[in-house]
């Protein structure tokens, strides 16, 4: 049953879920906002893609490379126009303009687009698989994997290593304090953003590359996961974040070989249970982080 088949989709899918986590608990851990306008941050990267080929056709690389460009100039604007005039307010304030904000982003691509899917290019290496040892592998899991790994590498170094890795990281435990030791709350609140939209554009590349289309609605299945996944691991941690995604692979992909046919329509109930469960044991999530819980004002 765990064949090596099994175990590199569950890697392929908790690596994906990772990232999601990630960019979602990067902003929450300095704003303590859940930003449910982060599932839209991938839609826009697909209608990138579907745009530009439309428009004029130029090499993948390219185009996934403005792809995420344009995630994370959507996410720093979002930061800009829509939350940064209601960052003093409530926190129930900022959740509503997050729906405020999905909402208005899902219903543009609806009325300027179209409401039905749309096909995106993908790259030939999408579609091909290697074999090993015997077993086709998809070469889309592997690159899945390998760009997971990198971006987790690159992104530990910089948090560890530059001073706005410090400063991010400082702002997670204790904003308030990071603010009266003279670092620019703007500056580090827009890099967040900016580091979430970098996370939200590179998996939209795969998740788009997934059924090779592209909806309004395609960002609801990630947020959720991403929201699961940082619930398991622990909504004020980093690393929790990368193991709540790696857990959530695993055990969405070992439901998916244990449930009978009849019930794998259910397989996102069955999830919830067991978060539930983890949560009854663990409420603060696996991994405890070092955040004061305080909200940004």
């Amino acid at each position: 049953m765990l064949s090596v088949e099994f175990l590199l989709n569950a890697i392929t899918l908790g690596s994906l879920c990772a990232l999601l986590a990630l960019g979602l608990v990067i902003v929450y851990g300095i704003l303590k906002l859940v930003n449910f306008a982060y599932g839209e941050l991938i839609m826009i990267t697909g209608y990138t893609l579907y745009l530009l080929n439309s428009a004029a056709p130029l090499p993948w690389l390219v185009m996934a490379l403005i792809g995420v460009l344009v995630a994370m100039f959507t996410s720093y604007s979002t930061e800009l126009v829509a939350f940064r005039p209601v960052r003093t307010k409530s926190l129930t304030a900022m959740l509503i303009t997050s729906f405020a904000v999905s909402t208005l982003l899902q219903n543009a691509a609806l009325l300027l687009i179209s409401p039905r899917a749309r096909a995106v290019p993908l790259p030939k290496l999408f579609s091909a698989s290697v074999t090993i040892l015997g077993i086709a592998i998809p070469w889309r899991n592997i690159l899945t994997i390998l760009t997971s790994l990198i971006l987790l590498v690159g992104l530990t170094l910089l948090l560890k290593k530059t001073i706005l890795g410090i400063a991010l990281r400082a702002a997670a435990d204790n904003f308030q304090m990071t603010r009266l030791m003279g670092v620019p709350a703007n500056m580090v609140i827009s890099a967040a953003f900016v580091l979430s939209g970098l996370m939200a554009g590179i998996v939209g590349l795969f998740w788009v590359g997934r059924t090779a289309s592209v909806t309004p609605t395609i960002g609801g299945a990630p947020l959720l996961i991403a929201f699961v996944a940082t619930v398991i691991g622990g909504m004020n941690s980093l690393v929790g974040a990368v193991v709540g995604g790696y857990i959530y692979g695993v055990i969405f992909s070992f439901l998916g070989v244990m449930l009978p046919q009849s019930l794998l329509d259910y397989r996102e109930a069955f999830m919830f249970l067991v978060v539930i469960l983890i949560l009854l044991f663990r409420p603060e999530g696996l991994i405890r982080g070092a955040g004061t819980g305080e909200r940004v004002g």
